[in-house]
C-alpha cells in the first residue's frame, strides 16, 4: 500500500488519506460569508477525494481580512453558511479544517484579478495595523503599531473564532502565522522591532502566536488536532529563518501542537525564492526530525509519484495541494490509479472509475 493512501489519525480525527486541499483565497465572499461558490469549491475537492479540505484563510475581525472580499469567523452569524460546507465535506468522507488568520499589514488591498494592490484612497479601505510601524513595502500604507492592549484583543479574537469554529463544524483549526501575514509579522525582526515584551529577543517575538496557541487551546476541545502554519524562512538575512522555526515548533510541540504546515517567505515583498518542483520540502523534512513533529508538505508537488517520495524519504507526513488541486479538483483519484490504489469513488462517478 502506498503511504500517499493510507489514513493518518491525529487525536480522534483519521484522515483516509494523505492528501489535504491547502487553503486558497478565493475573494468571493461578502462580509465574511461564505456562498455558493465556497461550497462547490471545496465541496467539488471533497468529493475529488481529499482525505482534508482547509478552507481559505478566514478572518477572525474584519479588519483582518486580506480584502474586503476574504471569508469570516468573526461573528456568531457566519456559523450557519460555515455549517452548510463543513456537512457537505464529511457527507463525501473527508474532514473539514479551516485556516484562522488575520492580515495584519498586508490587509486592505484589492483582489488579485484587480492587480492586489493596496486599497489606500478607496472607500472600502481601512487602517491596517502591525506589530511596527512598517509598511510591507514602498508606497504601501504605514500599519498602526499594535499597542499591549490592542495585542490582548488579538489573542482574544482568536479564542473567540476557534469557539465559532467548533460550532461550524470543523474538526481542525490551523492558525495562520506565515505568509506575512499578523502572527508571522511579529516572529520576523524584519517586520517587528518592537522594544517590548513582543519585540526584539526570539523568545518576545514568538510570544503572540504562543499566547493565541495557549487561548485556543481552553476552549478547542483536546480530542481535536490543531495545525500551525509556518513560512520556515524570510528567505532574507537577517530575517526569520529555519533555525528559529525549529526553535518555535519544539515549543509548539510542548504546547499540543499536532501538525506544522510548512511553508515559507510571504514577509518580504523582494525576497529571492529559489522556486522549483519541491522546493520547500525540506524545509518541512528538517523541522519534522528537528522538531520531533507531524509536519505538512507544500510548494510544487504536481505529481503522485512525487508526493509518495516525499512521505517514503520521511520528509513529511502529510501533503498539500494548492493549484494543482485547483487545475484538477479530481487530483487524488487520479493520483491512486497511477499508485495502483483502489480507493473509493461516490456512488454518482462510479461509472466514470477506471477500470
Amino acid at each position: 500500500m502506498s503511504i500517499l493512501f493510507s489514513p493518518l489519525t491525529l487525536k480522534s480525527v483519521t484522515l483516509k488519506n494523505r492528501i489535504a486541499i491547502s487553503p486558497m483565497c478565493q475573494y468571493t465572499a461578502k462580509d465574511g460569508f461564505p456562498n455558493d461558490w465556497h461550497l462547490v469549491h471545496l465541496g467539488s475537492r471533497a468529493v475529488g477525494g481529499a482525505g482534508l479540505i482547509i478552507a481559505e484563510a478566514c478572518a477572525v475581525v474584519p479588519e483582518g481580512r486580506i480584502s474586503p472580499f476574504d471569508m469570516g469567523i468573526w461573528k456568531d452569524e457566519h456559523i450557519e453558511a460555515h455549517l452548510r460546507i463543513t456537512k457537505f465535506i464529511e457527507s463525501q468522507g473527508a474532514i473539514p479544517a479551516l485556516q484562522l488568520a488575520h492580515a495584519g499589514r498586508k490587509a486592505s488591498c484589492d483582489t488579485p484579478w484587480n492587480g492586489g494592490g493596496f486599497l489606500q484612497n478607496s472607500p472600502d479601505a481601512w487602517q491596517i495595523v502591525g506589530p511596527s510601524s512598517i509598511p510591507f513595502k514602498p508606497g504601501a500604507p504605514t500599519p498602526n503599531e499594535l499597542t499591549i492592549e490592542d495585542i490582548k484583543q488579538v489573542v482574544l479574537v482568536f479564542q473567540f473564532a476557534a469557539v465559532r469554529s467548533l460550532k461550524a463544524g470543523y474538526k481542525i483549526i490551523e492558525i495562520h502565522a506565515a505568509h506575512g501575514y499578523l502572527l508571522h509579522q511579529f516572529l520576523s525582526p524584519l517586520s517587528n522591532q518592537r522594544t517590548d515584551a513582543y519585540g526584539g529577543s526570539f523568545e518576545n517575538r514568538v510570544r503572540l502566536l504562543l499566547e493565541v496557541v495557549d487561548a485556543i487551546h481552553t476552549v478547542w476541545p483536546s480530542t481535536l488536532p490543531i495545525f500551525v502554519r509556518i513560512s520556515a524562512t524570510d528567505w532574507r538575512e537577517g530575517g526569520w529563518d529555519l533555525e528559529e522555526s525549529i526553535q518555535l515548533v519544539k515549543m509548539l510541540k510542548l504546547k499540543g501542537i499536532d501538525l506544522i504546515d510548512t511553508s515559507t517567505a510571504g514577509n518580504i515583498f523582494d525576497a529571492q525564492i529559489p522556486v522549483a518542483p519541491g522546493y520547500q520540502v525540506n524545509f518541512a523534512k528538517a523541522i519534522k526530525k528537528e522538531g520531533s513533529i507531524l509536519t505538512g508538505a507544500v510548494g510544487l508537488i504536481t505529481s503522485a509519484q512525487q508526493a509518495e517520495e516525499i512521505l517514503q524519504n520521511e520528509s513529511a507526513d502529510l501533503i498539500l495541494i494548492g493549484r494543482l488541486a485547483l487545475r484538477d479538483p479530481y487530483f487524488p483519484l487520479n493520483a491512486a490509479k497511477q499508485l495502483n490504489e483502489n480507493v473509493k469513488w461516490p456512488l454518482q462517478y462510479e461509472r466514470g472509475k477506471f477500470n
